[in-house]
C-alpha cells in the first residue's frame, strides 16, 4: 500500500504574526517555520496503516524553500521519501490553487490513501481534503476519528457534533484526519540521523505541467482586501467588594448579556 502524508509548513503557533502591508500575505520569514499542528496527526495516520498493511509512506508538502526543514523532521518519523513542491511563483495561493498544486503532485505518485490533517493553524480553511479528492475524482473520507483497511475498503469514524458517523469508501481514497484520531509519535534519535539520508523529490510547478500564471496570487481566487492589527487588550474592569459586590457583578452580567 502506497500512503502520502500531506505535510505543510506554517509560522509558530505560538509566535505573534503579521501580515505583509504590500501583499497583504502572512509574513512566514518574521517567524520560525514548524510542522502544522494537525498534519502531525496525519503522519502517525500513515505511519500506523503501513505498519498493519506494509507498504510506502512518502511526504508530500508545498511551500518555500525553507520548508525543507520541516520535510526531513516529518521524515524522522519514519516515512520513506518526500516530494517538495517549491517554487516562487506559489507565494500567495489559495486554497484553491493549494489544491491543484497538491493534486498534480499526488498525480506523479502511486498513491493508494492520500491523508491530510482536517485544517492547517495559518489559514483553517479546513477544505483542502475535499479540494484535492475532487481534483482526482476520489472519495473522501473527512474529519476523521479512526482509520481502518480492510482489503480495498477503507472505513473511518467521521467526527461529529453529536458522536460520529461511520463512512467508507474502495481505494484510492483521500482522507483527513482530526487531532483525536492518534496520538504522534516522537522521532528517535537513529530516526533523525536516517532523515538526513532518505531521497527528497523537489518539483516546481513547471515540473507537473502548470503555468504559474494558474497558482500563486495571480491564479488565486481569494485574495485579503483589507485587515487590521488586533487591538491591545483592556485591562477589563475591576470591583471591590465593599457590601455590594454581588449586584455589580450581577448587573455586568446582564448589560453584558450573559445573563
Amino acid at each position: 500500500m502506497n500512503i502520502v502524508a500531506c505535510v505543510k509548513q506554517v509560522p509558530d503557533t505560538w509566535a505573534d504574526k503579521r501580515l505583509l502591508p504590500d501583499t497583504k500575505t502572512l509574513d512566514r520569514e518574521a517567524v520560525d517555520g514548524v510542522i502544522n499542528e494537525l498534519d502531525e496527526y496525519a503522519i502517525e495516520a500513515a505511519m500506523r496503516l503501513r505498519e498493519a498493511h506494509g507498504g510506502t509512506v512518502t511526504i508530500l508538502t508545498m511551500g518555500p524553500s525553507k520548508s525543507a526543514q520541516s520535510v526531513r523532521k516529518a521524515l524522522s518519523y519514519g516515512a520513506d521519501a518526500a516530494v517538495q513542491v517549491t517554487d516562487e511563483a506559489l507565494a500567495g495561493s489559495c486554497a484553491m490553487a493549494t489544491s491543484r498544486v497538491l493534486a498534480a503532485a499526488i498525480g506523479t505518485l502511486d498513491a493508494d490513501i492520500v491523508v491530510l490533517g482536517s485544517e492547517a493553524t495559518d489559514a483553517k480553511t479546513g477544505i483542502i481534503a475535499a479540494l484535492v479528492a475532487e481534483r482526482l475524482g476520489r472519495a473522501q473520507l473527512t474529519l476523521a476519528n479512526k482509520v481502518e483497511v480492510d482489503g480495498t475498503t477503507v472505513r473511518v469514524d467521521r467526527l461529529t457534533e453529536t458522536g460520529y458517523d461511520v463512512v467508507e469508501a474502495q481505494l484510492p481514497v483521500v482522507v483527513s484526519v482530526v487531532e483525536k484520531a492518534n496520538e504522534p509519535r516522537y522521532p528517535s534519535f537513529k530516526g533523525i540521523m536516517a532523515a538526513k539520508s532518505k531521497p527528497v523529490t523537489v518539483l516546481t510547478v513547471a515540473d507537473l505541467g502548470i503555468d504559474p500564471s494558474e497558482v500563486g496570487s495571480t491564479g488565486s481566487t481569494t485574495e485579503v482586501r483589507e485587515y487590521a492589527d488586533r487591538p491591545a487588550r483592556s485591562g477589563g474592569d475591576i470591583v471591590t467588594d465593599s457590601g455590594g459586590g454581588a449586584a455589580k457583578l450581577a448587573e455586568f452580567l446582564h448589560n453584558g448579556k450573559f445573563l
